[in-house]
């Protein structure tokens, strides 16, 4: 028999051109986001008198950058206009625009001061990257976890375009302001505080007004998925960095009217988010002691993510996540690990 479609979350939802005011000077528009689990990115247009700041202006792709144009358009805004290009982390389906529009506007790039491409040799020597993504690992190298080298399911022209100019394809922004935690900055006639929430990317921004009770929240938190947490990290332990991140923000629940997430519709119970986020990851490590339990042996990243994910869910992602997982436990003291035949394996301490 065949399973039956899942209903769309949110997230991926197909873009549509409706533009949405949100809040004063605050507008909501959706670009085309081709990605699995995805269907659109949201863009936030902020207005003031200076003309609109933008977030998170899409993937690097001629139909996203038509429908940048056209969602300014509707809302009564030439591009030229664009005083600046906000950028929630470094990821090509946030920044991947935003070098354009700084090429025909000469927009500010804004960006947390940790904003890095690793294959960029301009950018400043003493800011700590992201390591390498799962997108652009060299092929033929395997994952820290061992077994076979991570095959990314993309057009294989494309994936190999990528490897060998990774800056040309993916229309890499230079940033020419660089936010510190709690630095300040006016836009759409508002104070916006700036958040570091790092766990889903090492650089990630989030935006809070504090008199408007307006949260721009990127991939932190969002509506109905959780943002992938990756084992290929600068940080030991991302979940750990993820989880406190998750409470910095959710602390502001009494203070925040209006969440605007990256991905999904606007929502209003950001404290109830960020404990059923918090909540997911919490059940994913119980279910991964469960399972050890049950094994009574060790077991590798590979087999123990098949216990955390659907099948339809498995692959270089997953696997990732699991180990994220894993490394946390084993931090935690709960799991034991050790290197067999060129695999991590893990077993309940």
């Amino acid at each position: 028999m065949t399973e039956a479609p899942r209903p769309l979350k949110q997230e991926q939802e197909q873009a549509t051109d409706i533009v949405t005011q949100v809040a004063p000077g605050i507008f909501q528009t959706q670009l085309p986001a081709n990605i699995t689990g995805l269907g659109h990115v949201n863009m936030y247009v902020l207005e003031d008198e200076r003309g609109v700041a933008v977030v998170d202006p899409g993937l690097p792709t001629k139909e996203s950058w038509q429908a940048i144009q056209q969602r300014l358009k509707q809302i009564g805004v030439p591009l030229k206009r664009v005083h600046s290009v906000i950028i929630t982390h470094s990821h090509p389906d946030h920044f991947g625009g935003a070098a354009r529009i700084r090429d025909e506007t000469q927009a500010d790039i804004i960006t947390h001061r940790l904003f890095r491409m690793w294959w960029d040799p301009s950018e400043p020597p003493d800011l700590e990257p992201e390591e390498l993504a799962i997108i652009m690992r060299n092929p033929t190298e395997k994952p820290p976890w061992g077994g076979e080298p991570m095959v990314i399911p993309w057009k294989k022209s494309r994936f190999s375009r990528a490897q060998k100019n990774p800056a040309r394809m993916f229309s890499m922004p230079t940033p020419t302001v660089r936010l510190r935690e709690a630095e300040r900055m006016t836009f759409a006639r508002r104070e916006w505080v700036a958040l570091h929430t790092p766990g889903h990317t090492e650089d990630h921004l989030c935006l809070f007004d504090p008199e408007g009770g307006v949260l721009i929240s990127g991939d932190h938190v969002l509506p109905q998925i959780t943002p992938h947490i990756s084992g290929l990290s600068a940080n030991d332990d991302p979940l750990a960095l993820f989880f406190g991140s998750l409470d910095k923000v959710g602390a502001l629940g009494p203070q925040v009217n209006l969440v605007l997430p990256a991905h999904g519709h606007p929502f209003h119970n950001l404290s109830e988010r960020t404990e059923e986020i918090k909540q997911h990851h919490l059940e994913r490590l119980q279910r991964l002691r469960d399972t050890s339990a049950t094994l009574g042996r060790p077991a590798s990243v590979m087999e123990m993510s098949t216990h955390l994910f659907s099948a339809r869910a498995q692959g270089p992602m997953a696997d990732s996540e699991t180990y994220a997982h894993l490394e946390h436990l084993r931090q935690m003291g709960d799991f034991e690990c050790h290197s067999e035949d060129g695999l991590l394996k893990y077993v309940l301490h």
